[in-house]
Order: structure tokens, then C-alpha cells, then sequence
């Protein structure tokens, strides 16, 4: 096999693929080179170009590490995320709407009980954050797991401050006999995505902003249902529109109430304003 021309070399690279013993492993990757190499020819890549994009794919490995996956940003800016999220998702009726996981979940944080406060010692300003985890019936789930994680008043993660001790801003909350959940925290703000790499860079040769609206995530699990990715996006954020990872959806979209100094519904006596906010989260059964 030698002397291969622009027309002829794609069907020879993917002749190559035919004895693979996995038949999804073939079927993806022969769909991989097919659109690669038609990019290529599309574009007429010249070979400066193809080596800035292999320098781009090389900068991007070397910036992640265990606190940080600029390939997962990466994903997520180019809607690859939402997209691989879409087509694996379709929300029956009753379930709540998933979205990305994003590039900061950090797995075992601290479990908490009902009414801690995951922004302990954090400025900003205190919100009480309540509902329930139901079945698409809308019966309540007791003991189901909501791992939750969100951004500093300043929209920074914990994972980008270097002076923080351990894991902050995050928790584990179940839910009691009644379906129900309640934790304090810090009203969430709009926060730029990290614009110091290579990601940041693509971004603004793009002419795109980084920012991403303000929101708490969740990632809900109980026994027998499916696992649930989400968000909880404020209402009138001016980045609802313009996410930069495109995950927002109208479903995920709530309010926060601001409220005076006085008696929380949790019974917290509160000697400055605070914010609720409340949202149920509905699982779909696991096969359905």
C-alpha cells in the first residue's frame, strides 16, 4: 500500500480498522477519521496549522492535573459536553432536566446533616437552600444523596484557591423520611470559566466571553433510580443566554428570594438578610 493521494488515503487508513475486535471501537473511530480527514481536505489544512493544533491538544494535557481538567473545559466550550449529555439524556416527565458535571466536582467531600452550612466562614450572602428528591409520581425519596458543590461569592471553586485546606464550598446532604433536604450556603454569583490556558486562549480567538451564570450543582443518587447531573441556575442572571459551556435549560432556572433580617424557615434566626431558594429534584427509575 503506498502512493496515496488526497482521494485514496482515508479509505485506506480506515481498511485498517477491519479487524478490530470491538465492533463499537470500529464503528466509532471509522466515523472519527471519515470527518477528521474531510475537515482536513474542507479546510485545506496547511501543515503550520496542523502542528498549532497539535501544540494546542499538547498544552491542553499538560494543564490538567487532580484539581484541574482543561479537557473536560475544552468539552464543555465547544457544546461537546451538552451535546454527549442531550443525546444520552431524554427526561421523561417527572424527572428533572440534567446538564453538565463542568470541570470541578471533586469526589468524596464531607458528608453533612440537614441544615449545616457547606460556606461556613465564606463571605458573601447567606441562602438557605431547600426541597425535596421525588419520583416522577412525585413521591417523596428518603435517603436519596445530593452531592453539592458551587463557587465562592468572588466565582472561584474551592480547587482554585490555593490557601484552602481541604475540601469547602461542598457536602453531602440526604434526604430525610419526608423526601426532604435543606443546607446553608453563599448566593452564588456569575464567575468567568479559567481563562489562563489554552481553553481561555481559544475562547477569546473565538471572541467569546467565559462566563458562565451564577448556580449551585447537584448530582442526586438514591437506589433504583437513575443518577441525576444538574444544575440549579438564579433567575435574572445576565449569562443565562450566553452560557459559555451551554447548559443552561428554562426548567433549571429559579428564583432566589431575598428576605430580612429575622426567623428562617428553618428556624435559623438570621441578624442580616438572607436568600432561600428552593427546588425539587425529580429521579426517573433505572431502566425505564
Amino acid at each position: 500500500m503506498r502512493n496515496f493521494t488526497e482521494t485514496t488515503l482515508t479509505d485506506a487508513v480506515l481498511a485498517k480498522l477491519d479487524s478490530a475486535p470491538s465492533p463499537r471501537f470500529r464503528h466509532v473511530m471509522s466515523s472519527v477519521i471519515r470527518h477528521l480527514h474531510a475537515c482536513i481536505r474542507e479546510v485545506e489544512l496547511t501543515e503550520a496549522e496542523w502542528f498549532a493544533a497539535i501544540q494546542f491538544l499538547t498544552a491542553v494535557g499538560k494543564k490538567c492535573d487532580d484539581k484541574r481538567q482543561e479537557f473536560i473545559l475544552l468539552s464543555d466550550t465547544l457544546g461537546v459536553s451538552m451535546l454527549v449529555d442531550t443525546i444520552n439524556h431524554h427526561t421523561p416527565t417527572g424527572a428533572t432536566e440534567s446538564t453538565v458535571l463542568g470541570p470541578f466536582h471533586v469526589p468524596g467531600a464531607s458528608e453533612i446533616a440537614n441544615g449545616a452550612n457547606v460556606a461556613a466562614g465564606f463571605p458573601g450572602e447567606p441562602t438557605l437552600f431547600s426541597g425535596r428528591v421525588v419520583t416522577m409520581a412525585g413521591k417523596p425519596i428518603a435517603g436519596a444523596q445530593l452531592d453539592v458543590w458551587q463557587a465562592d461569592a468572588e466565582g472561584l471553586y474551592d480547587v482554585q484557591r490555593a490557601n484552602l485546606n481541604g475540601k469547602q464550598l461542598r457536602g453531602i446532604v440526604r434526604t430525610n423520611e419526608q423526601g426532604k433536604f435543606w443546607f446553608w450556603t453563599v448566593r452564588p454569583t456569575a464567575y468567568p470559566v479559567p481563562t489562563d490556558g489554552p481553553v481561555g486562549q481559544m475562547l477569546l480567538n473565538m471572541g467569546r466571553h467565559p462566563y458562565r451564570p451564577a448556580h449551585i450543582h447537584a448530582l442526586v443518587t438514591a437506589p433504583g433510580y437513575e443518577s441525576l447531573t444538574t444544575h440549579v441556575f438564579a433567575e435574572g442572571d445576565q449569562y443565562l443566554d450566553s452560557d459559555a459551556v451551554f447548559g443552561v435549560k428554562d426548567s433549571l432556572v429559579v428564583k432566589f428570594t431575598r428576605h430580612e433580617p429575622g426567623t428562617a424557615p428553618d428556624g435559623t434566626v438570621m441578624k442580616q438578610p438572607y436568600f432561600t431558594v428552593s427546588y425539587d429534584f425529580g429521579l426517573s427509575v433505572v431502566g425505564r
